[in-house]
């Protein structure tokens, strides 16, 4: 906001008179005064106090009536405790209302010519997209839009993680089970379909891993690791032997799978034969996968959720490799005995890194080197963002110490977007148990309530059902991005389906409906709207309208540098409250005087533009009627 930085230099300069200080602009602190306080802007003193050497209250007084003095559009000002309190004119926020109505990218910076790759979602191709991914792809897709918003020019790309173990489980259980079925014969989505087997062949694991439990082989398994347990403790401490041989089975099933699972020497097997390129588990991988991607497109369809490009694992776990050998060739990295290859990374405060295993396979790290290599090739890009759960922070880290020990110009740009996982009531969603929350069922389920809801207000009696369709989606998926997004992406959330689907309150339909209020009256007024202010005063709740409009492209400032749109959220739930308090308190269409109501016209249709833009910065579609 302009009038702050005006603020700032004003005050930065009263100062130096007053007390023959210089004192850092930047450093003043400018908020908007509390409710319970009379003003529009308040001066944070403290600091002055301390120069002036004298009580923040004196400060304040001091630096206020220098303030009234300069500045034309300061009406009043009290000081409460250390904080200087400012009142403006009316006139100051009516043209200030004026600016606003006719400044079409009003919030939006001109471009900083800094250049964003901003990497979300990254699926697994041997499952559907779940919660965790809606979170992921909202939280992605909302801080690429307010970057935009900022100013600078972002490219949203996707990962595919489409190799590994986890992918040659589900081609197995499909192979071994499936009969031949497919998305057309089974009428389903791809990545529903290929999820199956992903469960079905944890199912069958459980079963043979169950079997095995009474063998000779499990009885010597068990006997060495309570002597590592040091089981007579163990038993004196109370443990009956029943629940130790539970506590050894869980902790025992990877090591089951690895080493004694005829199940899992197949998926190893077929893991070596995708890695030397077998033709026949190629096809089948290609096949299975290009079912994944079909149902994954579906789903970001229907969602709202773009990409400008897709990479996959695939594609660059070999040339990940290449860079660590030419990495090890120039002594940045050392290789163990056992040949594996490894980064001493103590200089970035972090541990040492194994970069490429001793039977030769690469890593996540491995890949995303190379990924990062050939997006900085495309885009020379200033800053690399990577939108992924708080529990991979480490990989994070040791991703840009890596590129950072290679000399790659673009290390120093590396951001990690981290935030909170979700969790359910009954606890965390594990994929392989099948007890995530499916993002497709999800998305109907919110659609669903959606239009029980709208039908039962009884007010869109004249849509047609394609138009019901589509109001109902807007509803639906505005209500899910919000309910999401209107949480800081730091803080780990309980996700609770029937909570998420409310549609009163701070929720996206609330806003939805103001914006959708507004519109209705631009139809009854059915003329052009107006461009000049003719009054020159106003209404308290007016004022506090305009004033929160101007705070708009502060809160766009704020959530790109934080990387936060619960702020957009927040702000744009706050305007609509303010509006539907000035609709309930103000005549619009039946003002008084024809001056008023070409003024409310505008400041309507200006509340309108500014909840369309927050909502658009998270995704989220506006809608004419509701």
């Amino acid at each position: 906001m302009e009038i702050e930085e005006l603020l700032k230099s004003n005050t930065a300069q009263i100062v130096k008179d007053l007390y023959e200080t210089d004192f850092d602009q930047s450093k003043i602190i400018i908020n908007e005064t509390r409710k319970e306080f009379e003003g529009d802007l308040t001066v944070v003193v403290f600091p002055f106090s301390k120069i002036a050497k004298k009580k923040p209250e004196d400060t304040g007084i001091e630096i206020g009536e220098k303030l009234v003095e300069k500045l034309d559009f300061i009406s009043s000002f009290n000081v409460v405790k250390g904080f200087l309190n400012l009142g403006f004119t009316d006139d100051y926020w009516l043209k200030r209302l004026a600016v606003i109505s006719q400044d079409k990218s009003f919030g939006f910076s001109n471009s900083n010519g800094k250049k964003v790759v901003l990497e979300y979602c990254g699926p697994n191709t041997n499952k559907p997209i779940h919660l965790g991914h809606i979170r992921n792809m909202t939280l992605g897709f909302s801080v690429a839009e307010i970057l935009k918003a900022n100013g600078y020019e972002v490219h949203k790309v996707n990962i595919l993680n489409d190799r590994g173990i986890a992918i040659c489980k589900s081609m197995l259980a499909w192979q071994k089970f499936g009969q031949g079925e497919t998305p057309e014969t089974n009428n389903t989505k791809g990545d529903h379909l290929v999820g199956k087997y992903y469960v079905k062949f944890d199912q069958e694991l459980g079963k043979e891993f169950e079997n095995w439990q009474n063998s000779a082989e499990a009885n010597s398994e068990y006997s060495k690791w309570l002597e590592e347990k040091d089981g007579k403790k163990s038993k004196e401490e109370g443990k009956e032997q029943s629940e130790l041989k539970k506590q050894f089975h869980k902790s025992f099933k990877n090591t089951y799978f690895n080493q004694y699972s005829a199940l899992g020497a197949e998926a190893s097997e077929m893991l070596l034969k995708w890695e030397n390129d077998d033709p026949e588990v190629r096809q089948l991988w290609k096949k299975m996968n290009s079912w994944v991607y079909d149902g994954f497109q579906q789903t970001f369809d229907r969602l709202g959720i773009d990409f400008e490009e897709h990479y996959k694992e695939s594609d660059f776990y070999k040339e990940g490799k290449n860079m660590v050998e030419a990495g090890l060739g120039e002594e940045k990295f050392y290789r163990k005995e056992d040949g594996s290859i490894w980064a001493d990374l103590e200089e970035y405060k972090l541990d040492q890194k194994i970069l490429v295993r001793n039977d030769g396979t690469s890593l996540y790290l491995t890949q995303d080197i190379a990924v990062a290599q050939a997006r900085y090739n495309k885009y020379k890009m200033d800053l690399s963002i990577y939108t992924v759960g708080d529990e991979q922070n480490y990989h994070f880290k040791a991703l840009k110490a890596v590129l950072q020990k290679l000399d790659k110009a673009y290390a120093d740009g590396i951001h990690h977007l981290s935030y909170g996982m979700i969790d359910l009531p009954s606890g965390k969603m594990k994929s392989r148990e099948g007890t995530v929350v499916d993002a497709d069922f999800l998305i109907d389920e919110v659609v669903e309530k959606a239009r029980l809801a709208t039908m039962e207000l009884g007010k869109i009696e004249d849509f047609s059902s394609e138009q019901a369709q589509e109001l109902f989606e807007k509803i639906g998926i505005g209500a899910l991005r919000f309910y999401i997004l209107n949480v800081n992406p730091q803080k780990r959330m309980l996700f609770d389906p029937e909570k998420s689907v409310e549609l009163n309150g701070a929720t996206a339909v609330f806003i939805q409906y103001a914006y959708a209020r507004i519109q209705s009256v631009l139809r009854k007024y059915n003329q052009d709207v107006p461009t000049e202010i003719k009054v020159n005063k106003m209404e308290p709740i007016e004022r506090e309208l305009i004033i929160a409009l101007s705070g708009f492209e502060t809160t766009v400032q704020a959530a790109g540098k934080d990387f936060d749109p619960s702020l957009i959220a927040q702000y744009t739930y706050n305007l609509a409250k303010l509006f539907n308090k000035f609709w309930n308190q103000c005549q619009i269409l039946n003002a008084e005087d024809e001056n008023v109501k070409e003024f409310r016209i505008l400041l309507s249709n200006s509340c309108g533009n500014i909840l369309e833009k927050g909502l658009n910065l998270l995704g989220i579609d506006t809608t004419e009627r509701m």
